[in-house]
């Protein structure tokens, strides 16, 4: 992942609708949820909801379907595993991270 790419990922999660947004994308998995649905289980008004998944969707981090009249939005998990692996590429150094930390040793181990 780019440094262009991974900014624009952190800044649209860096929103609290946002970031509960692709939360709750990513726990409904790759089938996705449509976007009136989500509006739903946030209480997330369309108005607001539309310009969030736009926001989502431009840093890569959503992807949207048409599913008969409605939009399904899911998750984009190459782009959240690409962006983790950016943050944690290099971690401890290329040294062993064991005993450090867990999530360290296990970034090192993918």
């Amino acid at each position: 992942m780019e440094t262009k790419n991974a900014l624009s990922a952190l800044a649209a999660l860096a929103q609290e609708s946002r970031l509960a947004v692709f939360r709750l994308l990513v726990e409904v998995g790759p089938e996705g949820m449509a976007a009136s649905k989500i509006g739903d289980a946030l209480k997330i008004p369309a108005s607001s909801l539309s310009f969030h998944l736009k926001e989502l969707s431009h840093a890569n981090l959503v992807v949207p379907r048409q599913d008969g009249r409605f939009v399904i939005y899911s998750a984009q998990f190459n782009t959240m595993s690409e962006l983790v692996s950016f943050l944690t590429d290099n971690c401890c150094g290329g040294k062993s991270c064991e005993g450090i930390d867990s999530s360290c040793a296990a970034a090192n181990a993918a």
